[in-house]
């Protein structure tokens, strides 16, 4: 899926224009990346949390999913509830 697509997708599942869901995804996407560059977590509850991991060989973005998407690709995970 790519960003148009994604767009799309939501603007039909919320029943909003493309056009507003397009702003609000791409103000979302900014505030993340103004965050990771203040080197500062990002968790999103039930996704996961962006975060920034310095090292002597050179900075590194990570990414470390939420229990829930863990468990859906069968990593290990505590969670329980429907997939």
């Amino acid at each position: 899926m790519n960003k148009k697509e994604w767009i799309k997708s939501v603007a039909k599942e919320t029943d909003e224009p493309k056009e507003l869901v397009a702003i609000i995804l791409e103000t979302g996407l900014e505030e993340i990346y103004q965050s990771m560059k203040r080197e500062e977590k990002v968790t999103l509850r039930d996704f996961g949390t962006f975060y920034i991991d310095a090292r002597r060989s050179g900075t590194v973005f990570k990414f470390n999913p939420s229990a829930k998407w863990k468990a859906l690709f069968g990593w290990a995970s505590s969670y329980k509830g429907k997939l």
